[in-house]
């Protein structure tokens, strides 16, 4: 959660995450239910390699399309999973919960 980048002269903190069907009108974060308590998550790391590396490990079973991993603003992703009915973690390379973002 220090990683910062500058966003229009003010600093924000930014999160990756891996992106289904980039650049089309179907983009959308990748997300998952928790299996055992049917919680609905996007994951999000602090580095594009995490990100990565973790998606590579990653249940597929129900994903199809072209994937890229992207960096987006906190406050965006937060926007977006509450309007899925998604709840952020943060993830490390392995898949480990390192805390809850929203």
């Amino acid at each position: 959660m220090n990683e910062q980048k500058q966003n229009t002269g003010a600093n924000a903190t930014w999160y990756y995450v891996i992106v289904q069907d980039p650049g089309s009108c179907h983009e959308q974060f990748v997300g998952f239910n928790d299996p055992k308590t049917d919680e609905k998550f996007l994951p999000a790391f602090r580095t594009k390699e995490s990100a990565s590396a973790c998606f590579a490990i990653m249940p597929k079973d129900a994903l199809n399309g072209q994937y890229d991993t992207q960096a987006v603003i906190r406050e965006d992703l937060i926007s977006a999973a509450e309007k899925a009915g998604h709840n952020v973690y943060l993830l490390d390379e392995k898949g480990t919960i390192l805390d809850y973002i929203n």
